[in-house]
């Protein structure tokens, strides 16, 4: 892992769409969406930025 890794928290990533506990539950389970895996360190969500970033260009890329 390299130590310019930047990890969100589930909130960052809630605040980061807008979107509720559930939607982001929703986006986890549906193999469709393919979105980001998170990390789990005790019982926390860490989502890694990169992929984050990745899985926008993906969708974006798709709507055009």
């Amino acid at each position: 892992m390299s130590d310019t890794e930047k990890y969100l928290t589930a909130r960052q990533v809630l605040a980061r769409y807008n979107v509720s506990q559930m939607s982001l539950h929703r986006w986890l389970k549906n193999p469709d969406l393919a979105f980001p895996r998170p990390l789990y360190i005790n019982r926390r969500r860490f989502f890694r930025e990169a992929d984050i970033i990745a899985w926008e260009r993906r969708r974006a890329g798709k709507a055009a």
